[in-house]
């Protein structure tokens, strides 16, 4: 959400009720009176987006106004948050952060069109979605070690799919590629369901993703599990084991 005086709510639900009766003099009473903006900085079928989409009903449902999720990927979140650092401080106009949009991209960018310390009043944590390494099956790799030795047998010639520079998707490769010692592409997309998409058809052979937007493709197979990053095993996806588990 952008940032207003006395908005430091403790949690999504609950903060939709004390603004209604804190609003005092600027909302008065009748808080919402309009259709309420939540910002999605990412594609459609992202993480970012299906949370934001069952929140919305949830809140929509809470509060009587509609609350509509309004998609605006690139950059890595650097577009969507821009537009709501830049929308009135008036509570209409909330943002579904991530660990990419407003933790990863101070550090990666050296400018942004915002500050994320001063334009943004955090509500709540929403969720915690794990990352999950996934390659195209004919990758012949059924674990992160295995992955790392054919790596090494095709040095610069593989290439690794992310939702976009700075995304978490991106960080998790870039770590992996650190401490595996091997050497695979970088190919941005503007979101991790079209990089999802390419990995399936070949174009890219591994992909770090938030583990939501995988979970139907592994179990379909049109993708294979390496290893979460979870300290314990997902029950989403209980046969595929942890990174530590990897060793």
């Amino acid at each position: 959400m952008n940032k207003a005086p006395g908005q430091s709510l403790p949690s999504f639900l609950v903060a939709a009720v004390v603004l209604v009766l804190a609003a005092g003099g600027a909302h008065a009473q009748s808080f919402p009176t309009k259709q309420i903006r939540l910002v999605a900085p990412s594609a459609p079928g992202d993480a970012p987006d299906v949370i934001a989409r069952l929140v919305a009903e949830k809140l929509s449902a809470a509060l009587g106004q509609q609350v509509v999720v309004d998609n605006k990927p690139g950059a890595g979140g650097v577009v969507g948050s821009e537009i709501v650092a830049k929308a009135p401080p008036d509570g209409y106009t909330l943002i579904m952060g991530n660990a990419g949009s407003h933790g990863i991209n101070a550090a990666v960018y050296t400018k942004l069109p915002y500050d994320i310390q001063r334009d943004f009043a955090p509500v709540s944590q929403i969720a915690v979605a794990p990352n999950i390494f996934i390659v195209n099956p004919s990758v012949p790799a059924k674990t992160i070690q295995e992955f790392i030795a054919y790596a090494k047998t095709k040095p610069g010639q593989l290439n690794y799919a992310s939702g976009g520079n700075g995304s978490s998707s991106h960080m998790s490769m870039e770590l992996l590629k650190a401490m595996g010692g091997i050497d695979v592409a970088h190919v941005p997309y503007k979101g991790s369901t079209p990089a999802l998409t390419d990995l399936i058809g070949g174009q890219a052979s591994i992909m770090s993703v938030n583990l939501p937007p995988a979970v139907p493709h592994v179990k379909s197979g049109r993708l294979r599990a390496l290893a979460v990053t979870t300290k314990a095993r997902s029950p989403l996806l209980p046969d595929v084991p942890t990174v530590a588990e990897s060793g």
